[in-house]
């Protein structure tokens, strides 16, 4: 048995696909300690893991404290939660001792507490991997786009906070690539190397794995037996960027009293009441047991979240995919390369688009084929028991 420390801040999309890995690796004798937000406690206790946390509020505010709307600029966020994490971790791990770690590939400062500790690490990337050169590329490209003088500052931000790091961590970070991506031995990246865009520029240090796909828990407040039998239409935002009162409105306008059967996801932040009358064929609910509700749906109109995209296509359903920001506009694109949905702009978005979408993917059985194609190919990926064989061979290299 092997005592695994494992951090991961994020979100939904960072936290799910770990469940299924840690609860793989407790079955298999490994002793699991994983920090992660309060928020995320009771379902990682559930895997059997040791839970402890930091000040999810702290980290936040760290994060976009320096603005988000430029790349560079959640670097430079990433680089302030530092402060928040390593001092937290440090002292609540005081006198143990760990054999490998686990970190997430963007939040969490995983890099930097692998060599503070000199753990041999594990990256777990939730979302698309990017190797160092296309990134590069990426950050150069997009740095065009900023005036000088900003860009000029967040680039001192970055050597004050990088120096401010080596002095306090004795640890240096040699590039942006490294806080964003936080490179190790060995990545995990759970999604296949036919979804993963210029999958030939990664190496052996990169394993595909697949979705990881485990089942959550389902909500008392949703009925399952109200959707047994029924072919959906499924429409959910997300967990984050889902306060999208005028897009809900449009769904109920667009395919309110029609044939299709409607679950609608609307988070937290929406009251069901803002909508007005809610259509017969119509279940909006704040939550919904995602990973169920797929298995009953013929079509899932998504903000292409790497998360819901995966579990959309885990389970063989077409996407109409509307992105709102992040990798999402990169995931569309790769549901359009494959053939199994099609993407829309929310900005411009109109009832007959909608409706005319909805009907394109319903009605061309391609989409349907693709998706179906996909979902073998995910499931004979392996996901978190792929990854967790791929861990073990991590070990045995290390003789851990």
């Amino acid at each position: 048995m092997a005592r695994v420390l494992f951090i991961n801040g994020g979100s939904e999309g960072h936290v799910n696909p770990t469940i299924g890995v840690v609860q793989e690796l407790i079955s298999r004798g490994e002793d699991v300690v994983y920090f992660t937000i309060e928020a995320y406690r009771e379902r990682i206790e559930k895997t059997g893991a040791t839970v402890r946390t930091f000040d999810g509020d702290k980290f936040i505010k760290a994060f976009i404290s320096g603005g988000r709307r430029y790349l560079l600029e959640r670097i430079n966020g990433l680089l302030r939660t530092a402060d928040i994490i390593i001092p937290s971790v440090l002292e609540q791990i005081e006198g143990e001792q760990f054999d490998y770690m686990i970190h997430d590939s963007m939040f969490g400062c995983g890099r930097l507490l692998a060599q503070i500790l000199k753990l041999p690490a594990i990256n777990s990337c939730t979302s698309f991997a990017e190797t160092k050169t296309g990134f590069d590329q990426m950050l150069e490209q997009l740095s065009e786009n900023i005036p000088t003088d900003i860009l000029k500052t967040l680039n001192d931000d970055f050597q004050h906070l990088t120096t401010n790091i080596k002095d306090k961590y004795n640890v240096e970070i040699r590039s942006p690539y490294e806080v964003f991506c936080n490179p190790a031995p060995l990545t995990m990246v759970y999604t296949t190397r036919e979804f993963q865009p210029l999958a030939e520029t990664f190496d052996e240090t990169y394993q595909f794995v697949g979705p990881s796909i485990s089942i959550r828990p389902t909500q008392e407040s949703f009925d399952m037996s109200a959707i047994k039998g029924k072919s959906l239409i499924y429409i959910s935002l997300g967990t984050i960027m889902n306060h999208a009162i005028d897009f809900y409105k449009l769904c109920i306008q667009a395919l309110g009293n029609t044939d299709h059967h409607v679950v609608m996801s609307i988070g937290e932040k929406t009251q069901i009441a803002e909508l007005g009358e809610i259509p017969k064929n119509f279940i909006v609910k704040q939550y919904v047991p995602q990973t169920e509700v797929l298995k009953n749906t013929k079509l899932f109109i998504t903000h292409g979240g790497m998360n819901s995209a995966h579990e959309g296509l885990y389970y063989g359903v077409p996407l109409i995919v509307i992105p709102q920001s992040a990798d999402q506009p990169i995931i569309a694109k790769q549901v359009v390369k494959i053939g199994a949905g099609i993407k829309l702009n929310m900005q411009s978005l109109t009832e007959d688009q909608l409706r005319d979408a909805v009907d394109q993917v319903l009605n061309n059985p391609s989409f349907q084929s693709m998706a179906a194609n996909t979902s073998e190919s995910f499931q004979a990926s392996g996901g978190y028991r792929q990854a967790v064989e791929e861990i073990f061979k991590f070990k045995s290299k290390y003789g851990i």
